[in-house]
């Protein structure tokens, strides 16, 4: 465990030197002026532009944050509820996995106007595209994660009179954690994406948005700005969702350092 902790803390601090040092290179390409500001302004302008307006940039990032949120929560719902229906009926699964396939390959970008006329310019579209990109990961994983069980789990299971509800639920559904937490580190992902196209298309709030008016300002720096905040967004509920895994399936965690030795 000590070893295990020592390499990850070894490899924290390599990254954060090489992220440092990329940076620093960034910064000094900059100021000798190699590349124009407009197309690459410098690190030290991108953060003094934050620090000019801290309040617009959390406004905007709080908006994009509930958007990616709420539709992620939705994706994670209606996707564990759907891999559910599909493992125990087959017919379900014949009928609803091809019309997944097939929302999955639209692209979104051509999907999300739809959504901007049936619900609206407020949030509703926004969340609706998040949950949509965002579920197919969930069903994905979670149907595979309820099919990988032991048989014999569930042999035991039938032979204590269980219904097909008590051992999904049970049974398969403890066993699948594991498949389903590594799909919502994907939806997650996805979610955020999904917030930012609905607002792409329309909205007045939200970084998606912010980024839209500074491109129409030809202000590289303030669009460079709001990239930064998403990307830090989007790290962070990454691994919030990767805390979460660690609290909700221990048991994995304890696995992997019994397969490594530590």
């Amino acid at each position: 465990m000590k070893t295990r902790m020592l390499l990850q803390l070894y490899a924290s601090r390599y990254l954060g030197g090489t992220l440092l040092a990329c940076v620093a290179l960034w910064e000094l390409v900059a100021r000798l002026k190699l590349v124009p500001k407009f197309l690459l302004p410098a690190p030290s302008d991108i953060f003094s532009e934050i620090a000019a307006e801290p309040s617009l940039f959390l406004y905007h990032a709080a908006y994009t944050l509930q958007a990616t949120l709420v539709g992620f929560a939705l994706a994670v719902v209606i996707g564990v509820a759907l891999a559910m229906l599909m493992v125990q009926f087959r017919f379900i699964e014949r009928t609803l996995y091809p019309l997944l396939v097939l929302l999955n390959s639209v692209p979104k970008v051509a999907v999300a106007p739809l959504f901007i006329i049936w619900m609206g310019t407020g949030m509703a579209p926004k969340v609706a595209i998040a949950a949509m990109i965002a579920i197919f990961a969930i069903v994905i994983d979670t149907v595979h994660g309820l099919r990988s069980v032991d048989p014999d789990m569930i042999d035991l299971g039938r032979s204590m009179q269980g219904s097909k509800l008590q051992i999904t639920w049970r049974i398969r559904f403890p066993h699948a954690l594991p498949s389903l937490f590594a799909g919502m580190k994907v939806a997650i992902s996805l979610a955020l994406i999904g917030a930012i196209v609905g607002e792409f298309v329309a909205a007045t709030r939200g970084l998606g948005y912010l980024i839209l008016m500074a491109q129409g300002q030809f202000d590289a720096v303030r669009m460079f700005a709001a990239l930064l905040i998403l990307s830090v967004v989007g790290l962070l509920l990454f691994f919030i969702v990767g805390q979460a895994e660690r609290i909700f399936v221990p048991w994995r965690v304890a696995r992997e350092n019994m397969s490594t030795g530590h």
